[in-house]
């Protein structure tokens, strides 16, 4: 049996999601035991070349991981599971989530050929102790369903972290948030609240999921061929509109992508998603019907470059391919950074005939957080004594900061932390009293961490530039040039264009290896650096470019 501790203080610990959107992951922590909040990823900013994904750096939780007692999880969103692949194989945890949250994590998990037998399910309103922590789910709307918001009560007081939320009057699946479970807490007194922040900054409520159907309608009713809906995979009851809609118009619905088709399965399976016998078919089986009763349900929306639609709009997918009366629906917004690439699929669309319904207007996608009316509301309900602002970058903190000093909250209460500050709380009194390390942990491929600073510098400069190979053949005991030097460019310039260019680098080379003869320097990585220092000013001075130069010495003996 777990004792509890009789300690005064609770620490809230964020090693993701502050400033910044995307991989939230926060740590409580009471003496000598923790729980995690969330494990999530983040895609990658256009600078990071190459990299796939982007997750927290959790040294801390792996030298502290006889400490950590459960992972917690709000929902299924990758930005909040999407790191829990890579996390479970270096610690062992048990991890609580609600059953659609776990159904998509289970699947993650086996595609990572990582061990899921710690996966426990929990339901909307059950409460579960973890050590000296008793943790509630709270039932929240958002745009995907089974999402809560946890009550975590401790030995010092309550904590209540909304996870990401919005207040839904008209829910598809006729499940509104739990105001009388936040408005108990409230009544009973909460210690910290730590609330979602993504859209501090949009006056009003947000629209209820429920209107984009109303749109699909109208999309639906005007379509005279085909239909092709981009939305996110996980955006399960934006999947379910599409289809009720495709019911009422008497079309056929087929998923494309591997992430939609893996989500739409476990949704089929746990009774997320709900389609009449016959609605729903193979890919390879839309040709078998008119082009007026079939409707595509695909990934893409975000113009990412390997996604189903964006290669549908280079005419480079082998089942679908854009014909002229293709009516393309795009019901997502652009993450920030994916603007370009958006536009250009767009534009790819419309040039081979697509008529393509997309932006706000249309009323095609609502947001999944709350706007400020309803980030009022939360506050008046929960009335906390301190306050957190997550989820967001650090205009969103400062602006969520700002309207709860608004509502009447004292400044001093309210703290805008960073990822890796050590927020220390008593029953009175709250401060960030240190630092634990924290930052990012980029993935290629199946290297996790093996990509630095100095790797993204190298990829930076060698896209920017290009690289110089030059190869030569060297005797060690004589230090005189046997076969070379050859000059080998990538990206630089053109080699049969600018023979006098590299001619001439040839010269600074051969003056360069004649001056370390001279000089009696018979290192190889001293005059590798000298011919990499000569060269690449020569031809800086020459073409104002600094191309990577990487000298090979191939050796010889008498």
């Amino acid at each position: 049996m777990t004792k509890t501790p009789t300690a005064q203080k609770v620490q809230i610990i964020p090693l993701g999601g502050l400033g910044e959107i995307g991989k939230n992951m926060t740590v409580i922590r009471v003496e000598d035991e923790m729980i995690l909040i969330d494990s999530g990823l983040m895609f990658p900013d256009e600078d990071m070349l190459g990299i796939d994904l982007v997750i927290p750096d959790i040294t801390y939780l792996i030298e502290n991981q006889d400490k950590l007692k459960a992972i917690v999880l709000t929902h299924g969103h990758e930005d909040h599971i999407g790191a829990l692949p890579y996390i479970l194989k270096q610690i062992s945890v048990p991890v609580y989530g609600t059953r659609l949250t776990l159904g998509i994590l289970e699947g993650r998990l086996k595609e990572n050929n990582v061990d899921s037998s710690q996966l426990h399910t929990v339901m909307q309103g059950d409460i579960v102790n973890i050590g000296c922590f008793s943790v509630g789910f709270i039932r929240v709307n958002h745009s995907i369903p089974d999402a809560v918001g946890l009550s975590i009560r401790t030995p010092v007081g309550m904590i209540v972290h909304t996870g990401d939320f919005k207040f839904d009057y008209t829910p598809v699946d006729g499940k509104m948030t739990d105001f009388r479970r936040f408005s108990d807490l409230g009544n009973k007194g909460v210690l910290v609240l730590m609330a979602d922040s993504t859209n501090s900054e949009k006056e009003g409520h947000t629209p209820s999921e429920s209107t984009v159907g109303l749109a699909f309608d109208k999309a639906f009713s005007s379509a005279k061929g085909r239909i092709i809906i981009a939305t996110f995979s996980s955006n399960v009851q934006r999947i379910q509109q599409a289809i009720d809609t495709a019911v009422r118009y008497k079309r056929r619905v087929a998923v494309l992508g591997r992430s939609m088709v893996n989500v739409v399965s476990i949704s089929l399976d746990l009774g997320y998603i709900h389609a009449p016998d016959g609605t729903l078919i193979d890919i390879d089986e839309i040709s078998s019907y008119p082009m007026n009763q079939v409707v595509i349900v695909t990934t893409g929306s975000q113009g990412e470059p390997m996604s189903a639609l964006t290669r549908m709009a280079l005419s480079d997918h082998r089942k679908v391919g854009i014909v002229p009366g293709d009516t393309v629906i795009i019901s997502a917004t652009p993450i920030p950074g994916n603007e370009k690439l958006v536009a250009k699929t767009i534009d790819n669309l419309l040039k081979l005939g697509a008529n393509v319904v997309y932006g706000r207007n249309e009323g095609i996608h609502v947001s999944g957080h709350a706007a400020r009316e309803e980030l009022k509301l939360m506050h008046n309900l929960v009335r906390p004594k301190f306050f957190i602002p997550v989820h967001g970058e650090y205009h969103h903190l400062v602006k969520h900061a700002k309207l709860a000093e608004d509502l009447g909250m004292p400044r001093e209460n309210i703290f805008i932390a960073e990822n890796g500050n050590v927020l220390e709380f008593t029953r009175d009194k709250g401060g960030i009293v240190g630092r634990v390390q924290s930052g990012i942990v980029m993935v290629d491929g199946l290297g996790v961490g093996d990509v630095g600073n100095i790797v993204l510098r190298d990829r930076r400069q060698l896209s920017q530039d290009g690289i110089l190979i030059v190869v030569l053949t060297m005797n060690k005991q004589t230090g005189k040039v046997v076969a070379g030097p050859d000059i080998v460019s990538r990206g630089f310039v053109y080699v049969r264009e600018s023979e006098e260019l590299m001619d001439d680098a040839k010269n600074r080379v051969i003056q360069s290896l004649e001056n370390c003869t001279k000089e009696k320097i018979t290192e190889w990585s001293t005059i590798k650096t000298n011919v990499r220092d000569a060269l690449g000013k020569y031809l800086f001075d020459r073409t104002r470019r600094r191309p990577m130069i990487l000298p090979i010495i191939m050796e010889v003996n008498n």
